[in-house]
């Protein structure tokens, strides 16, 4: 009796480590799947980021190159015309940028211009004391705003 009660006893040991151990597996897989979707979530928005953050900085430079074409333009104008003062624009790649230059009196005069590139907006400030003979740039600012 003895001895079927100590095999009887052994099985059921053995159905009970059986279980437990699919219990462990299971639940081991569960915890590492749960982990590497995490990683893969983290990289995946990681990279959106930096891609978003690398188009708005791509932006921004064309911004700033389009500010300076138009800054430049300005200066053509003026160089075309030592009278010159007013506005225009420009469409350049896939941005516009708009120039302004105003007389403060005299050779003095001061251009304002703007570059846009998507809904990024650089601007720049210059000023100028002298055109003739050659065009003294006293400074070229990028400011805020105007």
């Amino acid at each position: 009796m003895s001895i079927i009660f100590q095999k009887h006893f052994m099985d059921l040991l053995r159905s009970v480590k059986y279980k437990n151990n699919g219990y462990v597996v299971l639940i081991s897989v569960l915890v590492l799947g749960a982990i590497g979707i995490a990683i893969v979530v983290s990289l995946l928005l990681l990279g959106v980021g930096s891609s978003r953050t690398s188009f708005a900085i791509e932006q921004s430079n064309q911004a700033k190159a389009l500010t300076n074409a138009c800054a430049e333009e300005a200066l053509q104008q003026m160089r075309d015309s030592t009278s010159y003062t007013g506005s225009g624009s420009l469409t350049l790649g896939q941005g516009i940028c708009a120039y302004t230059v105003t007389s403060q009196g005299g050779q003095n005069r001061t251009i304002t211009s703007s570059g846009t590139v998507g809904i990024i907006i650089r601007k720049a400030k210059i000023i100028i004391d002298k055109i003739n003979p050659t065009i003294n740039i006293i400074s070229w600012q990028e400011v805020a705003d105007f």
